[in-house]
């Protein structure tokens, strides 16, 4: 199946009718794809992602029943979770690059991380943690098209890197991650989807005590559903529930 067209313009949602909507599709769509790979459809997670969207916005999210909502960018998501502190159990997930003296953010609020891709990340987000008595599920973050322009571990990398994170205690490793490449036609996107899988396969069984690699979190509004049919155990979805953005996707990604 092709992905959908990088160019695609959803129409903001600005109510809770319209949030929970467009939650309804998405949600049904990750059924579909999942019944079409000969999965269950609870076996995907979606993480509604609401980089760029106001906070008031999010109050009618949650109203519209989103309790964990994933950021790129680890300023912009604390500011949001200071000022939407009064919203109980709402959860943020950090999903972009993370610049290591911004550590001490993510360690303060987030309950989910997905873009580890060094040690020195590690030992910084580990060394916050501590200190603060919280732990993080972590996901470790992997360069699947080859692109400069995107973050993330080398596939070669990743088994001498995972050997590595027993060390960092405050880190619950739960599995890879990967931004495929921008593309609205499928056999240039699947591979990428590919490659992460059967890396966490190849991986997973010589994990060191403790870390566990069985989460893949991969796919976005253009491609969820290539994903899904490739083994993503998570997909990140934000256009298609919250609205597009002025911006095409690839511009938000490579910041910090």
């Amino acid at each position: 199946m092709a992905t959908q067209p990088a160019h695609q313009q959803y129409a903001p949602a600005e109510s809770v009718e319209a949030l929970q909507r467009n939650l309804a599709q998405v949600q049904q769509r990750i059924a579909d794809a999942a019944r079409r790979a000969g999965r269950e459809p609870d076996s995907v997670r979606l993480l509604p992602v609401s980089k760029t969207v106001p906070a008031e916005r999010l109050r009618l999210a949650y109203d519209a029943g989103m309790r964990l909502l994933g950021e790129n960018k680890v300023q912009e998501a604390h500011g949001k979770w200071q000022t939407l502190d009064d919203l109980d159990g709402l959860e943020w997930s950090v999903i972009g690059h993370l610049q290591t003296n911004k550590a001490r953010f993510v360690a303060q609020f987030a309950s989910e991380f997905q873009a580890l891709d060094s040690l020195r990340l590690a030992a910084a987000l580990d060394r916050r943690l501590q200190q603060l008595g919280r732990s993080l599920d972590v996901y470790v973050q992997v360069n699947t098209s080859g692109e400069q322009s995107k973050y993330g571990l080398a596939p070669e990398d990743v088994a001498a890197f995972i050997q590595e994170l027993p060390a960092f205690s405050a880190l619950r490793v739960r599995g890879l991650m990967t931004l495929a490449l921008f593309s609205s036609e499928a056999e240039r996107v699947r591979p990428c989807f590919q490659l992460l899988r059967g890396l966490r396969d190849q991986l997973r069984d010589s994990a060191p005590a403790g870390i566990e690699l069985n989460e893949l979190s991969m796919g976005m509004s253009g491609d969820f559903e290539l994903a899904i049919e490739e083994g993503a155990t998570v997909v990140r979805v934000g256009q298609a529930i919250f609205g597009s953005r002025e911006q095409p996707d690839s511009y938000y990604w490579p910041g910090t």
